[in-house]
């Protein structure tokens, strides 16, 4: 069954009247897990969409960037995504749903992090209400303010990416521990890492820009290294 199969049989149960919550409470083990992700991603970015006050065709569009979508399956996504948005129960308690699911499976949770980012750059402009939106989330997650940084200083416009911030390390940490620092966060950015920990394979797409940025992080200190 694919991915967008088991996403209809998780909006039949929203549609007859169980709370995302919920939802979200039966999907905890693989492959449920990457339905869970994918449901997550969709339903905060609905959220989201709404935090800078108007939702434009940008920030929709850009699921299909975060997530390969096949034409048959726009409808179940589109689902999703209406029932988010017209949902009244606050952001904040998906996010603790989510947190509550993957537990302390970070990697997951800056996974879903990283695609909130992408969608609230999707027209161009990253708002403060956005910034706001999404560090309330990574605070919900239990992400430090610097794991916070790493993540956002790769897409937010008015915060230059740091090399340092981006793996995590500071410029009095010793290049040996930067350069294992650097192998970490490329094999944990690999295909099979992030499928393992349920984020589905057509979401993999995340991983392109992520690894262009721990690359060039790395390139960056060590020519400042020499």
């Amino acid at each position: 069954m694919s991915l967008w199969s088991r996403i209809s049989d998780a909006i039949a149960a929203l549609r007859k009247g169980e709370s995302l919550s919920n939802v979200f409470a039966k999907l905890r083990t693989p492959p449920e897990r990457s339905v869970a992700f994918t449901i997550a991603v969709i339903a905060l970015g609905a959220k989201m969409a709404k935090a800078d006050g108007r939702v434009t065709r940008d920030e929709v569009a850009a699921f299909r960037e975060v997530f390969y979508i096949p034409p048959g399956a726009e409808i179940q996504a589109a689902r999703v995504y209406n029932l988010a948005r017209q949902d009244i129960t606050g952001y904040e308690t998906y996010a603790r749903s989510i947190k509550s699911m993957f537990g302390d499976n970070m990697g997951v949770l800056e996974d879903i992090l990283e695609g909130l980012f992408f969608i609230a750059m999707a027209d161009g402009e990253y708002h403060p209400n956005e910034d706001d939106f999404i560090h309330t989330v990574a605070q919900i997650f239990g992400l430090s303010d610097q794991r916070f940084r790493s993540l956002r200083t790769r897409y937010a416009p008015d915060a230059p990416p740091d090399a340092y911030d981006v793996l995590g390390v500071t410029p009095e940490t010793p290049l040996e521990e930067i350069h294992a620092a650097w192998r970490r966060a490329v094999r944990e950015t690999h295909p099979d890492q992030m499928i393992s920990r349920g984020v589905p394979e057509e979401a993999i797409n995340l991983a392109t820009a992520k690894l262009v940025a721990i690359n060039r992080a790395w390139e960056d200190i060590s020519t400042r290294h020499g």
